[in-house]
């Protein structure tokens, strides 16, 4: 596979509260979260969705379940729901945490795509020259949208755009969606904060991780775009392109 990632802090975000992980090894997980909270507690909340996750999946997934669609689904929806507990017990312990709480959207790739989503990240899926956003984005404005009571372009400039309707940590029962996928050769597999996909559309992501020598360039190209039509908000990106 060939792999890019990189997070930025944006140019008016004095701290990352995005945090990221990507294997190194056989394992195959890929994870983004956007951490929300005053004082470096959405730095906190999203660092600790991303050890849980992978360390619960490294403890339960061994490379045999591969053929095992529901055991992985429900393994990785275990590790959430692990990880929320995680923020959820700290936010009530530490008062400087109270509230705070992060999007989770990752990709694990054996057989098949196995993708574990809540928040407003998103996951995308480049395959035949057409990108299809793979998620649904857990927001006020994204429910607005999908029950027609505003348009596309009222979406992009709503007052309520970062109002998130599901997070990890910020309650103590949550709903996870996980979506499993045939892999295709030559798919390419995007995750990303909203601080990409609020400045730069899915057609310029298709784009220019297609046109790209790597995905890592294409995804430091992608960061430039956005910090070039403001950087609002921190950024994060993963491309992982399928070459088997």
């Amino acid at each position: 596979m060939d792999i890019g990632a990189i997070s930025h802090t944006g140019l008016i975000r004095d701290i990352n509260q995005d945090s990221y992980f990507v294997s190194e090894d056989k394992m195959n997980l890929f994870i983004v979260a956007d951490g929300m909270g005053g004082h470096k507690a959405g730095e906190v909340a999203s660092s600790i969705a991303i050890d849980s996750v992978k360390k619960y999946i490294e403890e339960h997934i061994s490379q045999k379940n591969g053929e095992y669609d529901e055991a992985v689904s429900r393994i990785i929806e275990e590790a959430i729901v692990d990880a929320n507990t995680k923020i959820f017990n700290k936010s009530m312990e530490e008062e400087k945490y109270q509230g705070m709480g992060t999007t989770l959207t990752m990709a694990f790739i054996q057989s098949k795509l196995f993708i574990g989503h809540i928040g407003d990240s998103r996951a995308y899926l480049i395959r035949n020259n057409e990108i299809k956003q793979i998620t649904q984005d857990h927001s006020l404005v994204a429910e607005l949208l999908r029950n027609g009571t505003i348009t596309e372009k009222e979406a992009k400039t709503h007052p309520q755009k970062n109002i998130i309707t599901r997070a990890l940590g910020t309650e103590e029962n949550i709903q996870i969606d996980i979506y499993t996928i045939e892999l295709l050769a030559e798919d390419i597999i995007v995750l990303c904060s909203d601080g990409l996909s609020n400045l730069v559309e899915q057609m310029e992501i298709k784009e220019c991780l297609t046109n790209s020598n790597s995905m890592q360039s294409g995804c430091e190209h992608l960061v430039d775009l956005a910090n070039e039509r403001g950087g609002y908000d921190n950024i994060t990106i993963i491309g992982i392109k399928n070459n088997q």
